[in-house]
Parts: C-alpha cells; structure tokens; sequence
C-alpha cells in the first residue's frame, strides 16, 4: 500500500461550527411565517426550495437566504409583507457576520500532521464566506493549500489529490459530511475519515459505505493521529 502523503479537511462542522446557525435561522423563519403553517410544513416546503436551488446558486448562505425568500412568497400566495422579507434578509446578514468557534481538537489535530503531510483544506460554498470564516478561525497558516468549489465530486478530489500529492491513491480526506467528503473521495480512491457532528443539512444525507476497506470513523479528530498511525 502505497504511504499516506496529502490529508484534504472539510471546513464546516468538521474545523468550526457552521450547521447550527442554519438550525436557528429555520427556527426563526417558521416563527416569521407561523401564520401560513406548521413548523414542519414550513420547513418541508423551505428544504424543497433548497434542493430545487442547489444547482442555481450552489451551497452557502446566501443561496439559503435566496430559498427563505422564496418559500415565504409561495406559502403566503405572493402576498409576503415586506417587514417579514426585511427579516429573512437580516437574519442573513447575522449569518454572515456570525463567529468562527473552532471544534474541539481542531488545532492540534492539523498542528500534529503538519510538516508530516501535505494538508489542504477543501471547503465548498459562498467564496466570500469560506475566506471570512477561514481567516478568523486563524487556521489558514497551517494548511499547505486552501481550496473553495462549487462541489465536492469524485472527480473534484482526483484533481486535487493529484494537485497537491500523487494522487487520491495517497491521500485522505477527512470531514462530517458523508455525501460531500467521505463517498466520492473513496470513489477517487482516497481514505475516507467520517467525523460525524451532531447537527447535519438534510441534503447531505449518505449511507455509510461501512465495508469500504478505506472507511474509517472517528468520535472526533482528537483521534485522528493515531488512526493514520494506525493506517500507516
């Protein structure tokens, strides 16, 4: 087996928090419209305007910000106030503005591989807002390479891997996201390393691919030294 050279990270929810501001931001949508349906009619019709917009303006908040808006015109028959738009739009700006709080372990976790591996971190969503998150987390020194897609395909981390290392033969891919960061990147070929977070979007639901033979999980990344020594 071919050793270990490139470890690629997952940004939100796998270094700093990120789903839980969406979680809220739900909850005070359904309040806002709460006279148009229940909590979880709403948020059904909310989730299908996500899925429908996915692939007009990609992953991040403002593409979120986008869905409300347009949930809350149909579900009121076009006659949203704008006081209610006003609010969506606020709390959107809250969600830009909102503080990058590391998870537990992160920092030591890449401090420990770093000068060892090539690390890179693979984030998709809002390039304005990846780059404000990254800056303040103040991890964006410790990783070799930094990139921002529009997605994260098989094909997306053959690139990458072969961009930073030799390949997705030798490198890893590590994050909470089993659709986005763990199935297609052991379709290239890589290691895939689940560490799941306790809030997950809807729309990044995956079966976990338990038998692959380069699956591995982990109950968070202080673990993640000794599984690649493990690996190794």
């Amino acid at each position: 087996m071919a050793a270990l050279t490139t470890i690629g990270f997952d940004a939100d929810d796998t270094l700093w928090h990120n789903e839980r501001f969406f979680k809220l931001t739900e909850a005070r949508f359904a309040e806002l419209l709460g006279d148009y349906g229940e909590r979880a009619q709403l948020l059904d019709r909310l989730l299908a305007a996500e899925r429908r917009n996915i692939t007009r303006y990609g992953f991040g908040i403002k593409g979120f910000i986008l869905s409300m808006i347009e949930t809350a015109v149909e579900v009121t028959g076009g006659k949203v106030q704008g006081d209610v738009i006003g609010e969506i739009l606020a709390a959107g700006r809250e969600m830009l503005a909102h503080p990058v709080e590391p998870l537990p372990h992160a920092r030591e976790a890449i401090e420990a591989l770093r000068g060892r591996f090539t690390l890179v971190l693979i984030t998709k969503g809002d390039l304005f807002d990846q780059e404000r998150k990254l800056a303040q987390s103040g991890l964006d020194p410790l990783f070799d390479g930094v990139e921002i897609v529009s997605d994260k395909t098989e094909a997306t981390y053959r690139r990458l891997f072969a961009r930073y290392g030799s390949g997705p033969e030798t490198a890893m891919m590590v994050g909470n996201s089993l659709k986005s960061d763990i199935v297609p990147a052991l379709a290239a070929g890589a290691w895939g390393v689940h560490v799941p977070h306790e809030l997950s979007f809807a729309l990044e639901f995956a079966e976990k691919p338990e038998t692959h033979a380069r699956f591995r999980q982990i109950a968070d990344l202080g673990a993640l030294e000794a599984l690649i020594a493990a690996i190794g």
